[in-house]
């Protein structure tokens, strides 16, 4: 029980190991223990979806221009996405969560919050229903996914990258206050190396650091964020895990674990968040009229632009066209960029299948 009479949260958080490159390394063996680039060509201004382990070494991360990636590692192998073999893995994987908990929130193909407090299981124990996922992933795809267990959603999403690839890390609500104050900064989600620095700027290297100042103070210098600083820095997260709900929209968002810069990029990324969307809507079987983009720049601050159609969209070429309009309305190759989405809105149950937009 927590301080309020009510049953402590058990959150596990699910993430693939480099999801796209390991499915790639699975179906092709002897791209195995090689490195391997998903993503567009380095001769066409592409960029990398994400990379192995092997490729990582060289300095490799997802977002990187696909020529500066060649540069890094010129025996690196590019291989172009294949989405269709990705999203039936992710429902594979998808199904496997099923099988434990009803509670479950994707937030994107490739990793998943799982709410398992009222797991019958294992004794109720958060840790080896964990194990018996990772168990199942590997099993049923023949790929592994780290978890990450903690009492929170926060907590849960910094555990599983504490022991990549094929990682299990468990966060007790007695550890929680003294692990963040050990974090380093640039650990807590949301944090990307342009607000590490401004942080670094005030002396903050820590959650120990993040914890001395107060509310107003983290407010007056880092606007709304600072109220998430200020739980963070406390190991308080309330959000719950949300799925089964009715949909108003369906979506799909990213923050990078480097910024974006380049504006080829930054499409590049939205195109990705439209095939998730895409994918999703025809799982449903919905459609909808409004296809919009959020754009969360370095300093976070956040904008959208949105489009309605006369008719409702589902499809991937329908929802990517009005894009590249969209993002010339933002900042986009002038601002760093941390986080983007793509959400598609005013939904219905139907698809008017007369209604094609121009191809991109």
């Amino acid at each position: 029980m927590n301080s309020g009479g009510q049953l402590q949260r058990k959150i596990i958080h699910i993430d693939m190991d480099a999801f796209y490159a390991a499915v790639e390394q699975r179906d092709f063996p002897e791209y195995r223990g090689k490195p391997v680039i998903v993503g567009g060509s380095p001769d066409r201004r592409g960029v990398v979806a994400t990379c192995s382990y092997e490729a990582r070494k060289f300095g490799i991360h997802s977002a990187m221009p696909a020529a500066r990636a060649r540069q890094l590692c010129p025996s690196a192998i590019f291989i172009k996405p294949r989405f269709e073999v990705y999203r039936d893995a992710s429902r594979q994987i998808q199904s496997i969560f099923a099988d434990y908990t009803d509670r479950f929130e994707p937030l994107s193909l490739d990793e998943a919050y799982l709410d398992v407090t009222n797991n019958t299981e294992h004794d109720g124990m958060a840790l080896p229903v964990a194990r018996a996922i990772k168990q199942q992933i590997a099993l049923q795809t023949g790929l592994t996914a780290s978890a990450g267990i903690s009492y929170n959603k926060f907590l849960a999403k910094i555990a599983s990258d504490m022991c990549k690839p094929d990682g299990l890390y468990l966060i007790r609500p007695e550890q929680g206050a003294d692990f963040v104050k050990r974090l380093p900064i640039r650990k807590f989600h949301g944090v990307g190396r342009v607000t590490e620095a401004d942080m670094i700027s005030h002396g903050i290297r820590t959650g120990e650091d993040l914890l001395a100042w107060s509310l107003e103070r983290l407010m007056q210098t880092f606007g709304n964020m600072g109220w998430y600083y200020h739980q963070a820095a406390r190991a308080i997260d309330d959000r719950p895990v949300t799925s089964r709900r009715s949909r108003k929209s369906v979506s799909s968002e990213k923050t990078f674990d480097q910024d974006l810069i380049a504006k080829e990029q930054v499409f590049h990324a939205l195109l990705e968040r439209a095939f998730e969307v895409a994918d999703l809507l025809k799982t449903k079987g919905l459609s909808g009229r409004t296809v919009t983009i959020k754009v969360k720049y370095a300093d976070f601050q956040q904008v959208t632009r949105s489009r309605t159609f006369d008719c409702p969209v589902q499809s991937y070429l329908q929802i990517a066209q009005p894009l590249s309009n969209l993002l010339a309305g933002t900042q986009a190759g002038r601002r760093s960029i941390r986080l983007l989405g793509v959400c598609v809105s005013n939904l219905f149950e139907e698809i008017d299948k007369g209604f094609q937009p121009p191809l991109l």
